[in-house]
This record gives structure tokens, sequence and C-alpha cells, in this order.
């Protein structure tokens, strides 16, 4: 290693070491009363010049300039340090900001390092888990240095945006003490969507622990969630939003259940209010949940003030007061799992597709495919991966599913023949009969015996043009009039009978 790259990772990873454990002491100083701002910004602007000065110094590094380099280095890891300290000492001045600024200098210096040792080893680097910046998240190691949006936000680090302040600590600690069971289900459904999914982002130019970590937080990576307000699929769009953002009915699907058109309204939104709020990362994802009006009037356009600041954090409900550090923690989480002893699965997401060979249903194939490869059954990654589909629906001979990979082979040897393709015909079977019952006792004990309207009864994860679509009925309009369903978002609820007047029986 050249002498000015160990001199550079030396004097950085000493100098964020004597921050980091300033920053984590009670302050001493602070003065009660009223923030001088005037003085908080100051050191704000020392700091991102210090950090503009440093980053000039290793490209003298690389030019060359070895000893006018060392000095720059060194000056400005000082001026640091000290604008640091002082912010430490003055009330209103988030240290944090420091924090994070020497946790993306570190990375630059890693770089740099990199850089030195020559292309091979930049080559040996980017196939290395763990090896990349710091950045430890399992996918980052696997992409290619020049796509590793991943960790960036219009070319920011979120470790630079991010502010790991108590609330969002406090969400760290929600997600990996009672909702670890809820992060570690939504990573390993991500991971089978992420095909579908990360394009879309990547597209925008939107770092993906953003979008895990509103996938988390929204659904859990179910994409038939549907909350109590009507929001819908994976990343809980209202009817209205995703209409603005080219979610509509097709064919009777709400699209705002598939996973990748999803994912483009949802990257869509966020790069909209990124420019309407200058940037502001907490502002945006505030918006997301409590409304970019409610936001605006808050913070102003152009984010003139933070979502931390009382006369904006004060003033939100509980839920988006909770939601932004929730939504932060998870996509910290899935940038830097080891900091916080958390190991994600591994999970093999290669897209994948088969062509059924006899007719079934989702849940035929969930059973005869067994859980190898997935602790919870492959049941919510088939219905996730083929969001239009009902699960208890018999698909033809000939339909195409998108499935893992790994699914292709284990198809072809469990569900076309014998004991496990026979005994999931047979529970499948059983269901249907059951079903079929339910609605039957319904319409007898409501109508009587002389009755003759068909009815159907919601099972989660149904929408109502759906159930139009499976029962003959013409029109979505029809249906919802038949049964005093209002538009434009025809919201319905699991147990809810819904009759089929004026639908073809089937």
């Amino acid at each position: 290693m050249p002498v000015l790259s160990r001199c550079v990772l030396a004097a950085l990873v000493a100098t964020l070491t004597a921050c980091a454990g300033a920053g984590t002491k009670p302050s001493q100083g602070r003065v009660n009363g009223k923030v001088d701002e005037d003085a908080v910004n100051a050191l704000y602007a020392q700091l991102d010049a210090d950090a503009r000065r440093y980053e000039a110094a290793l490209q003298l590094g690389r030019g060359g300039e070895g000893v006018r380099a060392r000095d720059e280095v060194k000056a400005s890891l000082d001026d640091l340090q000290g604008a640091a300290a002082r912010c430490d000492a003055l009330a209103g001045c988030d240290a944090n900001r420091f924090l994070s600024t020497y946790d993306r200098l570190l990375r630059l210096g890693v770089d740099y390092v990199a850089d030195e040792a020559g292309e091979d080893a930049v080559a040996a680097e980017a196939d290395a888990p763990g090896d990349t910046a710091g950045e430890d998240s399992p996918l980052v190691a696997s992409l290619p240095a020049l796509e590793r949006t991943i960790t960036l936000l219009k070319g920011r680090e979120l470790a630079e945006i991010m502010t790991l302040n108590d609330p969002v600590k406090a969400g760290l600690e929600q997600w990996l003490t009672q909702y670890r069971p809820n992060l570690m289900a939504a990573y390993v459904q991500y991971q089978f969507m992420r095909y579908r999914m990360w394009p879309e982002y990547h597209r925008a130019g939107l770092p993906e622990a953003l979008l895990f970590g509103m996938l988390a937080k929204e659904s859990g990576g179910r994409v038939h969630a549907v909350s109590r307000a009507g929001a819908s699929g994976p990343l809980q769009f209202m009817y209205a939003t995703g209409q603005r953002f080219g979610l509509g009915s097709v064919d009777g699907f709400d699209t705002r259940f598939d996973p990748g058109l999803s994912a483009r309204a949802n990257a869509a939104y966020i790069n909209e209010q990124l420019a309407i709020f200058n940037g502001n990362l907490e502002l945006v994802v505030a918006a997301y949940n409590g409304g970019e009006g409610r936001m605006q009037r808050l913070a102003g356009r152009g984010g003139a003030t933070s979502f931390w600041d009382p006369k904006v954090y004060g003033e939100l409900p509980s839920e988006t007061r909770d939601y932004v550090p929730m939504v932060l923690a998870a996509a910290w989480l899935f940038l830097h799992p080891e900091r916080y002893r958390l190991q994600f699965p591994k999970v093999d997401g290669r897209a994948g597709n088969l062509v059924l060979k006899q007719p079934a249903t989702l849940a035929e194939l969930t059973v005869c495919l067994g859980n190898e490869g997935v602790q919870d059954g492959w049941f919510r990654v088939l219905r996730n991966l083929n969001p239009a589909l009902d699960p208890q629906t018999k698909l033809a001979v000939g339909t195409r599913l998108e499935v893992p990979a790994q699914l292709e082979a284990v198809y072809a040897s469990s569900c076309t023949g014998g004991r496990w393709a026979t005994l999931a015909g047979e529970l499948s079977s059983a269901t249907a009969t059951t079903s079929a019952a339910k609605p039957a006792a319904t319409r007898a004990a409501r109508s009587g015996p002389s009755t003759t309207t068909r009815s159907y009864t919601v099972r989660k994860g149904d929408n109502l043009g759906a159930i139009a679509r499976r029962s003959g009925c013409a029109k979505v309009e029809d249906l919802a009039k038949a049964n005093g369903i209002r538009g434009p978002h025809y919201p319905i609820r699991v147990g809810q009978v819904i009759r089929l007047t004026g639908c073809s029986a089937r």
C-alpha cells in the first residue's frame, strides 16, 4: 500500500474513532434556551467545506502530489474534528451529521486505497463480500462498482443524508426486537421480487435501500396487502394516488398489486417529492405517508424546515412520526446488518418461469413444491410473482407462471404427477367443496330455500374487479351497484358476502 494511502486511512480512522467516542458521551456545555441558529449553520458550512477539502486532497494524491495531499488531508480532518467538538457543546447542533460525514469520508479513503492498489485489486474487492467501502450489505458486493446506486440518493451517500438520531435508533431497536420476524420475512419476499422492483428504482437513480425500507414498513413484502383506509399493494398506494402515477385497473386487475409497476410508481413519486422538498429525504418519506400537502404546509416548499424540527415533527400524527424513522431504520439495516449482529438469509432470487403441464391452482403448487429453500413455503412467493391470479382458481394447461428459477426443476419432478401432485389435488378438492358450501349456507340462511341469487365471500387479497372477472360479470360498476359498494375505490372487506346479481354462472 502506498505511503499516502496508509496515512490517509490511518488518519481518518483515528479521527472517526475520536469523533464517534465523543458523540456517545453526554453533551457538556450545552446551552439551555434558544438555539443559536447562526452558529449552528456556520458549523454545518464548515463541515461541508472541510469535506470538500478532504475530497480535493484525495484528488491531489491521485495526481501524484503526495506531500501536499498529506498536508491537506491532515488539515481537513483536524478542522473537522474541532468543528465536531464544538457542535457537541452547542445546543441545536446535530452531531450525527458530523458522524455521517466521517462515515462517508472513510469510504472515500478506502476507495482511494483500492484505486492506488490497481485494477486487479479493485476487481478482487468487488467480488469479495463486505469489502466495498464499508458496506456489508449482501447486495452491494454483487453489483458492479459503477452500478452501486444501492447506497446513493442522487449521487449522495445515504450515510451523508440520513440522521441517526434517537427516533431512528428507536426504530432500529424495534426492527431488531419485536419486529425482527417481520423484517426477515420482508427481506426474503423482496429477494424473490427484486428482479421486478429494483430495476425501476435503478432507472430512477434511487437507492435500493430506500425501496426495501418502504416495502418492509408498508406491506412486509405482501403484494396483496390492503389497509383499512384502502391503500393497496406492496407499496400501499391509495387509489387516486396510484392513478396519478399510472396505476389502475387492467382487465379487472388492480395494478397497485403488481410489484414492478408499483415500484415504478413509487420511484416516480419519490423523485417528484425530492424535487419539491429539495432532496430532503425525511420530508419526502413523511409526504408519502402523511400527504405532500400537509408536509408543504408544515415544512415549506423546498424543505425549508427539517422534519425533526418540533414545529414539523410535533404537528404530525403519531403514525407519520413513527413511519419515517422506521423506514429509515429498515433502509439502514439493509445496508449495515453487520453493525447490529443481524444476518439476513441467503436467498436465491434468480427469476424463472414454468408452463403448467396439467391443471393446477397456486395452492396445489404450493403443496407439491414443499418448502425446501424457504422456511414458510412458496405460497406467498407464487402469489407475489403472479399477483393477478386467484390462488384457488384452477389454471389451465399451458398457463405460464413466474417462479424462482430453483422451482423449475422441482415442478418437473414433483408437480406433474406422482404422490405429491395427487396429494395436492386431494387437498385442493376438499378446499373447493368446503368453500362452495359456505356461500350456499349463507344464501339459505338469508334468503330461504327458494332464492337463486349467487354470492361470493370475500377472501384476503380479493378486489372487486377480480371477483367480477371470475364471476362472469360484465362490468365492475354493475356489481358494485348491486352490492351498494361505492366507487371509485370499491372497498371490500374479508368475509363480506358479495351478491353476484347479473353475473353468468360458472
